[in-house]
């Protein structure tokens, strides 16, 4: 399928990467990194993934768990990875060592073995969020404790690290410098425990910073403060000025670290991104000005003024994912710098000759969509229910106030959770049914920046219906077995 529609108009947002080109020449640039998730329907083939990094200049990929087939598909590849642990094993680390040493042998030794370049582990993923009401207090630190073990017994202390992804939200400010930073009270001690063993181990404390949640969340958020541009009101904390907020809340943890003795434990920054859609403050232009402002910035070399030097990054994220939980914003959905098929979304520089370069080799269902029959009319009751289902099974995230298809009318905004359906369900007859509410076209209903997309083709491995279509046959054959070994009782 062409991809031109998602260029017009977007020359002008290129321009500003050319100049970082030549800065970074200069310079140098620290390796930059991506987050990899895989909460998608029909997620891009791993191998292309994999080559759609190499290409675009990722040195390094950090990954929120260790499936088999993203992790074959790193062999050899030359990229660093960080290899995840969900928050859900942290209870079955902490309390087995057995368990660790089996976790670090399937998914570290083995591929380490195969020639995946892995250099840390990531135990649990910001598992002292606010909002988990504690769930992991207790197994997080335990569990990373185990996991430095089993990398010790299997021989790997020193070329593997732990370290354990954190929101920012686990250190505060009492005012707004960055001088008066400390670790959260409820959790003080235990992030001194944390940060003791990953300085006793050679570790690195790894923090996901977002200026866009703090615009998000808060109205009267300086915008202008998200960004680079230096036009922010500056906030002055002693010998040092802040025009950004990346660079004050960076060094309200660097503050942190140091009051507690650990001023030199290394830091990486394992999130930091800007979503393209779901929100009236996520939009492409605002997305391209954060990741670009922020790759310039960290090109300098110069670092933030209490931690001189390359920053340690991972862009979040690669690509977007239909599937993941939207309590937080239906933003959520829209992090990636590319879409579900591997189009950039917009253009950045990561010090290569030439901007992004889309995925390879992708290939696409036929060119139909489902949309709502001319003859039906809006006032028809079986709407309402029909749209119902079709959003909370598909992805209408796009759908809403000042997003990418705000500007749809009723008949295009129902057309759209239609074939955001029917895409999903890889363009199965059934799925444009809606009590014959709906039909298939081969004209694209497209329109503006609104993508009313196809779906791509993927290994039977990976499709989101193959997998629930399996499930149930399997159920049905164990069914069927069921009912023969009674019949011979």
């Amino acid at each position: 399928m062409g991809s031109s529609w998602w260029w017009h108009g977007r020359a002008a947002a290129a321009v500003a990467c050319w100049v970082w080109l030549a800065a970074a020449a200069a310079v140098g640039v620290e390796a930059i990194g991506a987050n990899w998730g895989t909460q998608a329907s029909h997620p891009l083939a791993p191998d292309t993934v994999v080559q759609m990094l190499k290409d675009n200049g990722f040195d390094k990929v950090k990954l929120f768990d260790a499936g088999e087939d993203t992790m074959s598909a790193l062999r050899k590849s030359g990229l660093e990875v960080m290899v995840g642990i969900p928050n859900d094993m942290l209870a079955a680390m902490a309390s087995s060592m057995a368990a660790a040493n089996k976790w670090v042998d399937q998914n570290v030794s083995n591929y380490l073995n195969d020639g995946v370049k892995i250099r840390y582990v990531a135990v649990g993923n910001e598992p002292f969020l606010e909002t988990y009401n504690g769930s992991f207090l207790q197994t997080t630190f335990p569990a990373i404790r185990n996991i430095q073990s089993a990398l010790v017994k299997a021989g790997l202390g020193s070329q593997v690290r732990v370290t354990c992804p954190l929101n920012a939200d686990v250190y505060q400010s009492s005012t707004s410098k960055p001088s008066d930073g400390d670790f959260r009270t409820d959790i003080h001690d235990l992030m001194l425990t944390i940060v003791k063993f990953l300085s006793d181990t050679g570790g690195a404390f790894t923090v996901n910073i977002y200026p866009f949640i703090s615009l998000y969340s808060d109205s009267n958020f300086p915008v202008d403060y998200a960004f680079f541009d230096g036009a922010a009101s500056p906030i002055v904390d002693g010998s040092a000025t802040y025009t950004n907020m990346f660079d004050a809340n960076y060094d309200t943890l660097i503050w942190a670290l140091k009051k507690n003795g650990f001023g030199n434990l290394p830091v990486i920054v394992g999130e930091i991104g800007w979503p393209t859609d779901g929100d009236m403050n996520a939009n492409i232009q605002m997305a391209q000005h954060f990741n670009q402002g922020f790759l310039t910035h960290i090109a300098t070399g110069r670092g933030t003024p209490m931690r001189p030097g390359p920053v340690d990054a991972y862009l979040f994220s690669l690509i977007d994912e239909d599937e993941k939980s939207i309590q937080p914003g239906n933003f959520e959905r829209h992090w990636g710098i590319f879409t579900y098929d591997g189009l950039p979304k917009y253009q950045l520089n990561l010090g290569q000759s030439h901007g992004l370069l889309k995925a390879k080799n992708v290939k696409y269902l036929e060119r139909k969509w489902c949309v709502l029959k001319p003859s039906i009319g809006l006032t028809d009751p079986r709407l309402s229910d029909s749209i119902s289902y079709a959003c909370s099974l598909a992805d209408c995230t796009s759908l809403g106030y000042k997003t990418s298809c705000g500007g749809l009318d009723t008949r295009s905004n129902i057309s759209y959770a239609f074939n955001s359906y029917y895409q999903k369900n890889d363009q199965d007859d059934v799925a444009c049914g809606f009590s014959n509410l709906a039909t298939i076209t081969g004209q694209d209903p497209s329109t503006g920046t609104c993508r009313f997309g196809i779906m791509i083709e993927v290994d039977s491995a990976f499709s989101w219906k193959l997998q629930h279509v399996r499930s149930s046959n399997l159920l049905m054959l164990l069914l069927v077995l069921l009912q023969l070994c009674l019949s011979f009782s």
